[in-house]
């Protein structure tokens, strides 16, 4: 056998070999539900609409009984 195609065989081998092993290496990623359910905290201030609310409230009292202030 002629010592350029031996070397150009074990030349395609290794390379067959070294990609055959990273392909093998490759990452894997997973998808799994959670444990516990997901939670939404919702703390929503609803102090602008209470203010609203006793402003109206102080106009309208304030409309009728001009003389409280």
């Amino acid at each position: 056998m002629n010592p350029c195609r031996h070397a150009a065989a074990l030349g395609l081998i290794v390379v067959s070999a070294v990609a055959v092993l990273v392909s093998a290496c490759s990452p894997t990623v997973k998808i799994e539900a959670p444990d516990k359910p997901i939670v939404i905290n919702l703390n929503v201030k609803i102090e602008q609409e209470v203010r609203v609310r006793v402003e109206k409230d102080i106009e309208d009292l304030l409309s009728k009984e001009p003389e409280l202030f």
